[in-house]
């Protein structure tokens, strides 16, 4: 579903250039859940960024196909409509917007980019209280200016209940578990699990292993220098967390 080969990325230009992803090879099918775990500057967000089209990265190798098609050919709008979706690690905030109004807007301009009629007032409301519900999310929580004066845990709860909304065919997960209690880590990863499908893929980026006790990956994936080093079953993650990144990429190498 989503393939990458031989992907080098570079931020910057001239002498203030850096490489931050140096030959990048992934391959994740639909209907699979893979996790990239890896020590700080590995090249995690870049990845999530490059991914979903922000500006600032230029390609110096490879490719990244997405159900096919040439990804990086698409801007940001484009690949939202053809179902990528990306859980920021620090979400943005919108002041003067509400959620619901953000949050339906965003529906209904994918589904125009796909040719489908507008949803209808009732079917939004009566979905949004049901997914709301479910992730712990008051009413008033959702009357609010995007992420405005919200905690930590409610911007993350707010990005996965939006995630539930649009129903995306692949989600990438940027660090959704940093800044989390307990229960808000559980709430978070049952939502997230509630999307799990053999119709949909997932990448999960994190830090630790925690997230992925909850979120039970079927690959995990260790980038380093920017590229990945080393894949494994889902307890390479608690290898990780017992051994830390010099102990299992000593055994890799």
């Amino acid at each position: 579903m989503l393939k990458l080969e031989n992907l080098s990325i570079r931020v910057g230009e001239g002498e203030t250039a850096k490489s931050i992803l140096t030959g990048l090879s992934l391959d994740v099918p639909r209907g699979e859940v893979h996790a990239i775990m890896g020590p700080n500057g590995a090249g995690k967000s870049t990845l999530s960024y490059i991914l979903t089209g922000k500006e600032g990265y230029e390609v110096d190798t490879g490719q990244a196909l997405y159900e096919g098609e040439d990804l990086l050919a698409l801007n940001p709008e484009q690949r939202a409509a053809k179902g990528l979706f990306l859980s920021f690690q620090y979400p943005i905030e919108i002041p003067g917007v509400p959620v619901m109004t953000f949050v339906r807007t965003a529906m209904n301009a994918q589904r125009k980019a796909r040719g489908e009629e507008d949803i209808s007032a009732p079917n939004f409301i009566k979905k949004a209280r049901e997914i709301a519900a479910m992730l712990n999310i008051s009413a008033d929580m959702l009357k609010r200016p995007l992420n405005v004066g919200f905690s930590g845990g409610e911007k993350k709860r707010l990005e996965i209940f939006q995630m539930l909304m649009l129903e995306p065919k692949f989600i990438i997960l940027d660090e959704t578990d940093s800044g989390l209690d307990i229960d808000a880590l559980k709430t978070v990863a049952a939502g997230i699990n509630a999307l799990r499908s053999p119709e949909r893929g997932m990448l999960v980026i994190t830090h630790y292993q925690r997230l992925l006790d909850y979120i039970v990956p079927d690959k995990v994936h260790i980038l380093a220098d920017g590229k990945i080093v080393k894949t494994g079953p889902a307890r390479l993650a608690q290898d990780l967390e017992d051994k830390g990144y010099e102990g299992v990429l000593g055994l890799a190498s």
